[in-house]
């Protein structure tokens, strides 16, 4: 039996990680049909939050040193330029020993001397850009690539066309499994919510986000009026969240307080609030836009301006451009415009079922088969 390592880099946040782990388990059902390989993945970076993830599916945490590459003025890329040197030794150290077959890279903090490591001893380099404008670490990569996927049909014009294909964002599959039984009603009341009323699921991106948080609490009594909410602030924002709706709704009637539940984050449950949602309300991050596309939903998204080269601006542009989406712009976030928007999906039907329509497949739910199956072919030569 030969021994197959894969290796997997990528910055530590969810836009990097979630797609990474859709990846590696379609991997691990690609090699399962494939009895003569022995499969062994590596991430080879500082997991954090997700460490649990990656040791459950039998994933080696491989630590290295994190350096950031901007494209802006900060005293912190001073520090970074220091570090580099440092962080490329161990990344080649580390390499050595593991001298995986393939990496796989998702950019992002961390990931670029991960790359030139892979490079230097000659291994083959697939990275996946998940955004309308590619990263700097993917931008840098891609020089070093043999295979690029991406996400969205913009990149395309940054990357050689010979070796990078448009596949869209892996999603993690226990989104895609497929339950008949759970209806849009029975999501609703698994998290406590009438049937019968129309459902916001509000997301910040796996942080959650302060500004989005503020606004809902400034307009917490203009939501409830209208619809149902449930929110994930975010884990570092729940307790300051829930403490200042506390006082937001402490006047409010018992029907009233129960329209807005909280969580701090979203783990397998996410599926159930997307089916229970009738409109989404989000940043921008492609993790995002293509798990709201996949489960058919209008949105309102509403873009975080310091994005690294205000990548989410022209994501949710380009998904707007599929008639999927409302996008407001934060310095466009006043009551009198969002209400105004949000109305317009929850209580105009031809205007839903059009935007329902329109996104279509956009979402590309095969991306991770996709890419695991190109992946395998490069490894196993086949």
């Amino acid at each position: 039996m030969k021994k197959i390592r894969i290796a997997f880099t990528g910055g530590g946040t969810g836009g990097h990680i979630n797609p990474i782990l859709a990846v590696a388990q379609e991997l691990q059902k690609v090699f399962t049909n494939l009895p003569e390989f022995d499969l062994k993945m590596y991430y080879f970076g500082n997991p954090g939050f997700f460490a649990p993830e990656f040791k459950k599916l039998n994933i080696e945490i491989v630590k290295i040193v994190e350096v950031k590459i901007r494209r802006y003025f900060s005293l912190e890329n001073f520090l970074d330029i220091i570090k580099f040197p440092f962080a490329l030794m161990v990344a080649f150290w580390k390499m050595f020993w593991k001298m995986p077959d393939l990496l796989f890279s998702k950019g992002g903090t961390g990931a670029f001397p991960v790359v030139l490591a892979a490079y230097f001893f000659k291994i083959p380099i697939f990275i996946h850009e998940s955004d309308s404008i590619p990263g700097t670490t993917n931008a840098l990569s891609a020089n070093f690539a043999k295979r690029i996927a991406v996400a969205f049909s913009k990149t395309l014009e940054f990357f050689d066309e010979k070796k990078t294909a448009l596949v869209g964002n892996p999603l993690r599959p226990f989104l895609l499994e497929k339950d008949e039984e759970l209806t849009q009603a029975k999501a609703k009341q698994i998290f406590g919510f009438d049937p019968d009323f129309p459902l916001v699921l509000i997301l910040g991106g796996s942080q959650g986000s302060v500004r989005i948080n503020d606004f809902m609490l400034d307009n917490v009594k203009q939501l409830v009026s209208r619809c149902q909410v449930l929110h994930q602030t975010g884990i570092a924002n729940f307790n300051s969240f829930k403490a200042e709706l506390a006082i937001a709704t402490k006047d409010f009637i018992p029907q009233e307080r129960n329209r807005y539940k909280i969580i701090d984050f979203f783990k397998e449950n996410l599926k159930e609030a997307f089916i229970a949602a009738d409109v989404v309300i989000s940043r921008a991050g492609s993790n995002a836009i293509f798990e709201i596309a996949y489960f058919k939903k209008p949105s309102i998204l509403i873009p975080l301006k310091e994005s690294a080269n205000n990548h989410q601006y022209y994501n949710a542009y380009e998904y707007a451009q599929e008639g999927g989406c409302i996008v407001i712009e934060e310095d466009n976030l006043r009551p009198a415009i969002f209400f105004s928007q949000l109305d317009s999906l929850l209580f105009n039907k031809e205007k839903y079922q059009s935007m329902v329509e329109k996104i279509g497949n956009f979402a590309k739910p095969q991306a991770a088969n996709i890419i695991a199956r190109e992946i395998a072919k490069i490894v196993t030569k086949a």
